[in-house]
């Protein structure tokens, strides 16, 4: 379900998103920034799970005040915590599965699952196509089959006015938003252009009109 918000600088924000929801929250207590700093990490780290990471650290503080009100010392029950992340820890590593990246239909069906709770999920083929392309072309090989994706640094969104959330589109290259200077003039397509790139700025500067002249003696007036 979609939410509405207010923020700060007074426009509207509708999602359903945790991490985003947080974001708008004005609060002073460490306790609570932790948990936004959580949110902020999760969805920085992996891109989902924001709300179900919240609900859970919830719960957990929620079931550690019940041994804080037996006056059991906060670093028995920190120890616990950590006791119980290895045992989880070695149950997922055992019912682990293996999936192939290279398995158009598995990595489908893996994305629409994670974006089955996103405004979305009502074009979940399109966007996990979209999803899968843009990833699988930024992706880097680093050997012994392992795969790196940085999908800050070489996956950008470009949102253009006008159209539909079906002309969506993955370019595989690099992506200029530049208006048409002179419409009719200028052509709208061009196929395999050349490019030139160039570091510094391609300007006429106009030199000066006017140059002042010191004479000293009347022989200058002849050099």
């Amino acid at each position: 379900m979609l939410k509405m918000l207010l923020d700060a600088s007074g426009g509207i924000v509708v999602t359903n998103d945790g991490n985003a929801i947080l974001r708008e929250i004005d609060i002073a207590h460490p306790a609570a920034k932790s948990m936004i700093e959580l949110s902020r990490t999760q969805d920085e780290e992996v891109g989902d799970g924001t709300t179900s990471v919240i609900v859970l650290a919830g719960e957990m503080l929620h079931v550690a005040e019940a041994f804080i009100d037996k006056h059991y010392h906060p670093t028995v029950i920190c120890r616990a915590y950590t006791k119980a992340l290895e045992d989880a820890l070695a149950v997922l590593d055992k019912i682990a599965m293996h999936v192939d990246v290279n398995d158009r239909a598995a990595m489908l069906g893996l994305v629409k699952s994670s974006i089955g709770t996103k405004f979305t999920g009502q074009f979940g083929d399109l966007i996990a196509d979209l999803a899968i392309d843009a990833t699988t072309t930024a992706g880097v090989d680093l050997g012994q089959g392992m795969r790196e994706v940085d999908i800050k640094k070489y996956i950008k969104v470009e949102k253009v006015p006008g159209g539909q959330l079906e002309d969506s589109r993955v370019l595989k290259g690099v992506m200029f938003n530049k208006d048409v200077v002179a419409p009719g003039k200028m052509r709208r397509k061009i196929v395999n252009p050349r490019i030139i790139l160039l570091d510094c700025p391609v300007e006429y500067k106009k030199g000066e009109n006017q140059t002042n002249a010191e004479l000293m003696k009347e022989e200058d007036w002849f050099c």
